[in-house]
């Protein structure tokens, strides 16, 4: 049963934490989960569940990023449960987190799936029970350069375009690693094509800083940037601020992503391709 509440979004005020101590709200199932929410998850089998913690430093897949993964770990603690299947209560218990989304019913609710490492797990977690989420560093690692990065080529292309196409602007962008790319209304010519990429080096080898801010609407009109301000239906319940990312000394973008400190800690990203199609730019990038 879902246990209504809402799940503090952790990353989003510290993007460096690695691990969270935390508790549980509810253990489910995948199969008992409402078919909005399955739908949530195109890989998710019979014999995986979906916890809900009221914080979670997961990044659940949107705004172009991929889901974070890693673990949830705990230490069990019901003696008849120890004492059916002889485990120890001091013996760590873990779900591997394969999969992160919002909630689609319950929209201020983060749902993790993934699969209990051991048979005995699944009866020994239970609502109100204290656990530890443990990030896959790499991954997340990966995951934020690209963000930043794609961040960095929209930045570089509006500076260089916005007043040469007629009608540009910034679409939406993918940050996964086998599909980055930004999109832009307008037809951007692949002559277009090394300009973009000196600029983008130009961005990275001045290691711009990347800082997080929390926006009123009337924060954005004091910087003239009306043209930015989200759909208020975006915001969490209760909040009255936006998330933004800004790149200092290049762009503000309403995000909600995971990003590196400095553009130079992006590394190495290539312009690989400009698309055209329908009077839409697709510009693909990649990291290494």
């Amino acid at each position: 049963m879902t246990v209504p509440g809402k799940t503090h979004l952790a990353f989003q005020y510290n993007g460096k934490l690695t691990e969270l101590t935390t508790k549980v709200h509810s253990v489910r199932p995948f199969t008992s989960l409402e078919e909005p929410n399955q739908l949530l998850f195109k890989n998710g089998g019979e014999n995986d569940f979906v916890i809900v913690t009221s914080e979670t430093i997961f990044h659940p897949q949107g705004g172009g990023q991929p889901s974070d993964e890693g673990f949830i770990t705990w230490k069990p603690h019901d003696a008849t449960t120890e004492a059916a299947t002889g485990s120890s209560s001091g013996s760590i218990q873990s779900f591997q987190v394969r999969a992160v989304r919002m909630d689609a019913v319950n929209g201020s609710q983060v749902l993790h799936l993934g699969t209990f490492t051991t048979t005995e797990a699944v009866s020994q977690l239970h609502q109100g029970d204290e656990v530890k989420q443990i990030l896959d560093q790499e991954k997340r690692l990966l995951y934020s350069r690209l963000h930043t990065a794609g961040h960095v080529l929209g930045s570089a292309v509006r500076s260089l375009l916005e007043t040469e196409i007629p009608g540009f602007d910034e679409l939406k962008a993918s940050h996964f690693p086998d599909s980055a790319a930004c999109e832009f209304q307008g037809a951007i010519e692949g002559k277009w094509k090394e300009p973009i990429q000196a600029r983008v080096n130009e961005y990275l080898e001045k290691s711009m800083p990347v800082e997080i801010d929390f926006w009123t609407e009337e924060d954005f009109r004091r910087e003239g940037l009306e043209r930015l301000i989200p759909d208020r239906r975006l915001l969490p319940p209760g909040e009255d601020k936006f998330r933004v990312v800004r790149i200092v000394g290049a762009e503000v973008y309403p995000c909600g992503g995971t990003h590196v400190d400095t553009t130079d800690l992006c590394g190495e990203t290539k312009v690989k391709k400009i698309a055209r199609s329908k009077g839409v730019s697709r510009v693909s990038y990649t990291v290494a």
